[in-house]
């Protein structure tokens, strides 16, 4: 079928029969700490199948990629597609090294520390793989066919246990020499000598020290240990009630409580701050806000205040004109933008001349 750009991306991620999808098609592989996220895509971006698997990380990578390989050709023979689907996007978590396929040292995979995931991947489907950070691979789907859809660049911030970050400046991806490009979490907005340190224990003064979901449980946690008054002062006394970014957004909504909202308005303060670093030094035109910890989302008052937070804050530092010109938006595919970014790079690389 003949299929435009629609104006409700989150469609992409339900599952159309393969009579109605648009050939060839590609695999979009995202491969995480606890599970494995397999979609089929077709030349559109529409899902003909999805599939999740446990990583089962100690296990080891080849028997992941065994199984993975089990529910590729599985899919592609109950589907009557074998031999329509030419190329495989792969997402990993970094640190990586792209060029050479390797899982350098993700902290989410530690049995995984230099595995070629890539020419692993290659040889158990005997299809070409493009590798990417998984951050990336996001921004790539929300750049196709999420928010970015109308521009020719973008800057994705995902925002979750940590902050990662995709950037594509004229249809290209940012991967940078050492496989470590568009890694946004990692720009400096604080340079004291006493600035937080970001989650993965290094990096001092990082953006992901501030604006993640960490950051929020830890700023919040430090607050109440302070004495302040809240209704999340019960969250301190063990296992039971551990105080979490999502239960700071709910004492937020829920209760308006005034802990949690002024948590809320610093994280905006910080993103803002650090999106005028980047969008001075890329001018993309558009910024999308991907990753669980959106406070809600543009559906609730709190995601709401905090989107308006963070433009606030940009506003004040940067040019009228560039603010202008610039928006600020909470991405659209939400969990599936990781495969389908994979699914979509895939064609794209597939299309090139070789």
């Amino acid at each position: 079928m003949s299929v435009s750009k629609a104006s409700n991306p989150n469609k992409f991620a339900e599952i159309i029969p393969v009579a109605q999808a648009n050939g060839p098609f590609y695999w979009g592989i995202d491969v995480g700490g606890t599970g494995i996220k397999l979609g089929l895509v077709d030349s559109a971006g529409y899902t003909v199948a999805f599939e999740s698997i446990p990583t089962l990380e100690s296990e080891g990578p080849e028997a992941a990629i065994k199984r993975v390989a089990e529910v590729v050709s599985r899919t592609e023979s109950s589907l009557g597609i074998v031999g329509q689907v030419p190329h495989i996007g792969l997402g990993a978590p970094g640190p990586m090294d792209l060029p050479k396929g390797l899982l350098v040292a993700p902290p989410q995979l530690p049995s995984w520390w230099g595995f070629n995931i890539v020419r692993a991947i290659e040889t158990a489907t005997g299809r070409p793989v493009s590798f990417l950070n998984d951050a990336n691979a996001a921004a790539y789907g929300e750049f196709w066919i999420g928010t970015g859809r109308d521009s020719d660049s973008m800057i994705l911030l995902t925002l979750g246990t940590g902050v990662g970050g995709g950037i594509i400046v004229d249809g290209e991806l940012v991967n940078g020499i050492n496989s470590f490009g568009s890694e946004c979490g990692h720009i400096i907005i604080d340079p004291s000598p006493t600035a937080r340190l970001c989650v993965w224990g290094g990096g001092r003064g990082q953006l992901e020290a501030y604006a993640s979901a960490s950051a929020v449980v830890d700023r919040t946690r430090e607050r109440l240990q302070e004495g302040a008054t809240s209704s999340l002062c019960g969250t301190l006394g063990g296992a039971n009630n551990e105080l979490t970014a999502k239960k700071v957004y709910q004492a937020a909504q829920n209760d308006g409580d005034d802990l949690a909202l002024e948590i809320v308005d610093e994280t905006a303060k910080w993103l803002g701050i650090g999106i005028a670093t980047l969008v001075h030094a890329l001018d993309p035109g558009v910024v999308t806000l991907g990753g669980a910890m959106n406070f809600g989302g543009s559906e609730c008052p709190i995601g709401r205040r905090f989107l308006s937070g963070i433009i606030s804050e940009f506003q004040q530092r940067t040019f009228p004109n560039v603010f202008e010109g610039t928006s600020i938006a909470f991405a659209t595919l939400g969990a599936a933008a990781g495969y389908l970014g994979l699914a979509g790079y895939a064609r794209k690389q597939h299309a090139k001349p070789t």
